[in-house]
């Protein structure tokens, strides 16, 4: 892999592992380019971000990036061909689970050493990183309600609580017309109960229509939740309908709002940071820049106590094993491979969805071949430490460390899971130039490449293409990431609260978990 003390990437391709058998393309480059570094001569052009063949791959041979295989090739390829899906045949293939072998307990920094961000500290323990009151409803049909008693709190009626971030409605499209009982009404549940407590709301409001068969007593019961000064609970069809509940939801937050401005940021331990991982619009140097650096500041974080939240199942498919033997227990591993194989047995057959190969068209003109190479990629925001346990959708993340939690691909939707599970920062690495933003938590986007991020400077907060670009290394961007992370978590506006990203946010869909 790459040499994470310090080598600058030079030259016009990046080799990754000495064992693989293609190259990246670190620039574009031209057909009958010579490549003295692999003693090869580009047969094609190649776009950057792209695969060249280091050597003669022969057909039914695994293609080999970073010494994982990401497919098999389709036919004979020649030294200094162009590999990508037209020539690389994804298929399934045994992986050795080898649950726990390389796993390593992380030397975590004693207290007194730690990091530390000024966050807001809750009555229950949990710390905030920023200061919103909540809009729930339990079901579609109180959505309107939700949205229209958040667009109330505009700026100016907000203007003298200068500690209050804002107030957000979450609807959703669910509540109703679906089973009673089950996993879906579970996950409904536990997505909106994470919300309810979620250390980022100084107070909350649920509202019910009264019908729905997500009944708001159940909700409660299910997820230990009870009304108090700053959780209150509406039902449209007691309260007297529509107008007189956005009425009445309205008077209960405006009688909030003086106690959620009495909050204040103190100094705390990184220990109180839990950062879900995404990944968006990726491209072929997501595994050679962003995403290696955000592991790396991961591993950061872990060290100081905190807690970093891989998901998106579809997205590791492939290279589950490569976290399965840094388990902290075969049980744990087993969690995991669970998972997967839900998704693979259960939820894909007949589908066309990226796990049974295709990756999205911008991932394909990015370098992806396949959903194995994508996994390969997002699967390193992760970092090296141990996996120490493994989660599903919603649940709330009460370990600390690198933890994985089962979340479909689709970024909003796993990010909303992450969120209700307790993640009070969000950290986003996108190579096509991803559009993202998850009230009420903070959200960063670290950009691949250079020329990406300068286009889209505007919507990215940290250019990871400095790595690509020779003027910094691996670890130095690492550094950086980790102490932006301290930084908005302490309340530096991050570029997506900046353009107001977020605030038209929905709980998930039935299908994922």
């Amino acid at each position: 892999m790459i040499d994470l003390e310090a080598k600058r990437i030079t030259g016009p391709v990046i080799r990754l592992h000495p064992a693989d058998n293609v190259v990246v393309a670190r620039v574009e480059v031209a057909i009958g380019t010579p490549i003295p570094s692999e003693g090869v001569t580009s047969r094609a052009q190649v776009p950057a971000g792209h695969k060249i063949a280091a050597r003669a791959i022969a057909k039914g041979e695994p293609i080999l990036k970073y010494n994982v295989t990401i497919g098999f090739a389709a036919a004979d390829i020649a030294p200094g061909s162009y590999v990508h899906s037209h020539n690389v045949e994804f298929r399934a293939f045994d992986r050795d689970y080898a649950h726990g072998r390389e796993y390593v307990p992380t030397s975590l920094l004693p207290d007194a050493e730690r990091a530390t961000f000024q966050g807001y500290v809750r009555s229950d323990g949990q710390v905030g990183t920023r200061n919103f009151i909540g809009i729930l409803s339990t079901v579609n049909c109180s959505a309107t309600v939700v949205n229209q008693v958040a667009e109330h709190f505009t700026a100016e009626r907000l203007a003298g609580y200068s500690n209050v971030d804002g107030v957000v409605a979450l609807s959703h499209g669910l509540g109703c017309g679906m089973e009673m009982s089950g996993e879906p009404m579970q996950l409904l549940r536990r997505t909106l109960g994470g919300f309810a407590r979620h250390p980022n709301f100084a107070g909350v409001l649920v509202i019910g229509l009264g019908c729905e068969r997500n009944q708001l007593e159940g909700l409660m019961k299910q997820e230990g939740l009870a009304p108090h000064d700053r959780l209150h609970t509406f039902v449209m069809q007691e309260t007297g309908g529509t107008r007189r509940t956005i009425e009445a939801a309205v008077a209960a937050v405006e009688k909030m709002l003086p106690g959620a401005d009495e909050a204040r940021r103190t100094a705390v331990s990184a220990s109180h940071l839990k950062v879900g991982l995404q990944c968006g619009g990726s491209d072929g140097f997501s595994s050679i820049t962003a995403n290696p650096a955000l592991g790396a500041a991961m591993d950061t974080l872990v060290r100081h106590g905190g807690t970093a939240i891989l998901s998106e199942t579809p997205e590791i498919y492939g290279v589950e094993h490569t976290l399965t033997r840094r388990a902290v227990s075969r049980e744990v591993g087993e969690k995991l491979v669970e998972r997967i194989r839900w998704w693979v047995d259960e939820y894909s057959p007949g589908r066309d969805v990226q796990i049974n190969g295709a990756v999205s068209p911008g991932n394909q003109k990015g370098g992806l071949a396949n959903i194995f190479e994508k996994s390969l990629g997002s699967s390193m925001k992760g970092g090296t430490t141990g996996l120490m346990e493994v989660y599903r959708y919603a649940e709330p993340v009460i370990q600390p460390g690198f933890v994985f939690m089962d979340t479909p691909g689709f970024d909003p939707c796993s990010a909303t899971g992450q969120i209700a599970g307790g993640a009070n920062m969000i950290l986003f690495t996108t190579g096509r130039g991803s559009m993202f933003g998850a009230k009420p938590v903070p959200s960063i986007k670290l950009a691949t490449n250079t020329p990406m991020f300068t286009r889209l400077e505007e919507d990215m907060d940290l250019n990871c293409g400095t790595i690509l670009d020779g003027t910094e290394t691996l670890p130095e961007v690492a550094e950086r990431i980790f102490r932006l992370t301290l930084r908005v978590a302490s309340g530096e506006r991050s570029k997506s609260e900046l353009l107001g990203l977020g605030t038209t946010s929905s709980c998930p869909g039935t299908s994922g978990s």
